[in-house]
């Protein structure tokens, strides 16, 4: 993510920014910090006051409130759709604590087709440059092994499921399906509005809103496009703008879009 936190409230809808600075990141890894769009009442305490559309800043990896350590949610920055309003790790936050997840474009590794070559990176992103809104949920968390003053995390993970079918219309879709069997769930604004907006909801209306985020999805890959980049990628030591270039993996060059 590397925009503006003025143009991320444009792009989100967003009322509020609950953080002063946003730097711009082209690595993002688990346990980094993402923004997030979350929906609730403008006093959380009270829920009779008018809801709003927030932006935080949350731990990629769910941690939710029953958890011993922060180090649980090394394992849950996916939740798989086929299962979330099941898994323990999930089904509470599915049905009150959902989030949208901005993001400028990912990072996906494709398997060589000959054993013993190396894995080659792909940039996955929207052809018009505007931010994917994956599917995501979130959850608070404190220490409980803390005294009273520790601070509270917020934590979240994104939905993922199946890739396209190989031969899927339009091309990037059979390229998906080529590059990964899960994909990282994005929404369209209006499904964004639905899933935010929907408060507390019971099981089956939270498994119904996770099926109509999976019925939606490839239409919006549908407008993504994806290009190799540098294998530099797969270091969380690497960060610049350079990552994101596309890169000739025959000759080891960048190239021009």
């Amino acid at each position: 993510m590397a925009r503006a936190i003025g143009d991320l409230m444009a792009a989100t809808g967003a009322d509020t920014v609950n953080f002063e600075e946003l730097r711009p990141d082209y690595n993002v890894a688990p346990t980094k910090d993402v923004p997030v769009v979350v929906e609730h009442p403008q006093e959380p305490q009270d829920p009779t006051t008018p809801w709003q559309r927030h932006l935080y800043l949350a731990r990629w990896g769910l941690v939710p409130s029953w958890a011993k350590e922060l180090s649980f949610g090394q394992r849950t920055f996916n939740a798989r759709s086929e299962s979330v309003v099941d898994k323990p790790s999930f089904r509470s936050a599915v049905k009150a604590r959902r989030a949208a997840i901005p993001v400028d474009g990912y990072y996906e590794w494709l398997a060589p087709e000959t054993k013993g070559e190396r894995k080659q990176p792909y940039f996955v992103r929207p052809k018009d440059g505007s931010p994917i809104f994956f599917a995501g949920l979130y959850e608070w968390w404190k220490d409980p092994a803390a005294d009273d003053d520790a601070p509270w995390i917020l934590s979240t993970t994104i939905l993922t499921g199946p890739s396209p079918q190989p031969g899927a219309e339009p091309p990037i879709l059979d390229e998906l399906a080529g590059l990964h069997d899960r994909l990282p769930l994005p929404m369209s604004r209006a499904m964004m509005d639905e899933w935010l907006s929907a408060g507390d909801v019971t099981k089956d209306e939270a498994a119904h809103l996770v099926d109509a985020v999976v019925a939606g999805a490839y239409d919006v890959a549908s407008q993504w496009e994806m290009y190799p980049v540098d294998p530099a990628v797969g270091s969380v030591r690497n960060n610049g703008p350079e990552l994101i270039e596309p890169f000739d993996p025959t000759g080891g060059q960048h190239t021009l879009v």
